[in-house]
């Protein structure tokens, strides 16, 4: 390993934008459960899901209706 490493010819990261943020958020344990059992079908992680499904209302500029849902 060098004592020294010359960085001024390197260049930003241009995946830098696509980086994910971590959050912490709060979901009721009905919904994280419902993803987890999607998660095993798929096998595509719970958390991954549910960016999947956040990325499509983003894109398709859906919204929430902001009616509450009854108990199940």
């Amino acid at each position: 390993m060098k004592d020294e490493y010359d960085f001024s010819q390197s260049v930003k990261n241009p995946y830098i934008k696509k980086l994910k943020k971590q959050v912490t958020i709060r979901l009721e344990e009905e919904v994280v459960d419902y993803f987890k059992g999607l998660a095993e079908e798929t096998g595509i992680s719970y958390q991954s899901l549910i960016n999947l499904y956040l990325q499509d209302c983003v894109k398709s500029q859906r919204k929430p209706t902001l009616e509450w849902v009854g108990e199940v």
